[in-house]
């Protein structure tokens, strides 16, 4: 069972878990996986991670409709280890999620793959980027790489990919 601990502020746990635990922890996750919580299919979750890492390179974009006075405050989440409520809800998928993008899971976590190695690349290369979050507006790579720590944790939690405690479960 692979250790998947919840330490936001560790920058070597979030390279860990962005350089090959949250991809691990996805490899036990089939098609008929029930979420403990929400209404996301696992294609469903996978694909919108990969979204949330295209928005945080650049390739996708949105709007924060957050004003920025409570960015701020807002931000303080990033530094807090905690996870992310569960009845958490972004902005931009109030209306529903988007059309499936790929043909099934496994190319779904293969573009997911893809996807954390391009935010990985533009850390290195460019660490200052900047690039619209949906609630804490422009934010560099490193608040982007907290954000999507415990997005990503999050979502491992939601579909009992990993224990509360922080170790994954296996497949």
């Amino acid at each position: 069972m692979t250790a998947i601990p919840f330490d936001v502020n560790n920058g070597e746990v979030r390279s860990a878990f962005f350089s090959h635990l949250l991809c691990d922890a996805m490899a036990a996750l089939q098609v008929g996986s029930p979420p403990r919580w929400g209404s996301m299919t696992a294609q469903q979750m996978v694909e919108h991670l990969a979204w949330t890492f295209e928005v945080s390179t650049g390739k996708a974009h949105v709007e924060c409709s957050v004003p920025e006075r409570r960015r701020e405050r807002m931000k303080a989440f990033l530094y807090d280890d905690r996870p992310m409520s569960r009845e958490f809800m972004n902005p931009e998928l109030v209306a529903g999620l988007p059309p499936l993008r790929n043909a099934g899971l496994a190319e779904a976590r293969a573009a997911l793959r893809v996807e954390v190695d391009r935010f990985l690349e533009l850390c290195r290369a460019t660490p200052d980027a900047l690039h619209t979050h949906p609630v804490f507006g422009p934010i560099g790579t490193e608040e982007w790489a907290r954000s999507h720590f415990k997005h990503g944790y999050h979502h491992l939690l939601q579909f009992d990919l990993v224990e509360e405690g922080g170790a994954a479960r296996e497949g």
